[in-house]
């Protein structure tokens, strides 16, 4: 099995999306299912049939997350402050060469990208061009709606 990285936060994340699952979806699922029993025939009973689909949703996403957990590899950012070439967990500035528009993207692990939040995959292309370069660099960023030209402003960690 392959160890997942991701940052203490998006670790946090996953944990307290599991115990919500567990303690708390789950039983009100179980609950669905119990009523919808009660009211008689299972062949046509929408209710129940809806209740069973979102348990297997459920339970699936379970499995998924106890799955991230177990080979979840933490990095701890805070031991890269100081660091001047980007790396795993870099908060980065980037000024768009053609627009002037500044963007911040976090480079976090997988399960934690978002790109709404500016957390952006290790493996997504952004991050690999950025990954170890520094201040003051330009990267060329081949995104699916063509090549972006940025220059790095800041890297921060933590």
């Amino acid at each position: 099995m392959d160890k997942v990285p991701m940052t203490a936060g998006g670790h946090a994340a996953l944990e307290a999306e599991l115990k919500q699952r567990q303690q708390v979806e789950r039983p009100r699922i179980i609950q669905a299912i119990s009523e919808a029993r009660a009211l008689g025939d299972l062949s046509e009973n929408a209710e129940y049939h809806s209740a069973k689909e979102a348990q297997s949703l459920n339970e699936g996403r379970i499995l998924e997350l106890e799955s991230l957990i177990g080979r979840a590899e933490i990095i701890d950012v805070s031991k890269l402050v100081g660091s001047s070439t980007i790396k795993f967990g870099a908060r980065v500035t980037l000024v768009d060469d053609d627009t002037e528009e500044e963007k911040v993207y976090q480079i976090v692990g997988e399960p934690e990208a978002n790109v709404h939040e500016g957390k952006v995959s290790v493996t997504s292309p952004i991050a690999r061009a950025l990954i170890g370069k520094g201040v003051g660099d330009s990267v060329e960023v081949n995104t699916p709606g063509g090549g972006k030209a940025y220059e790095i402003t800041a890297v921060t960690y933590g």
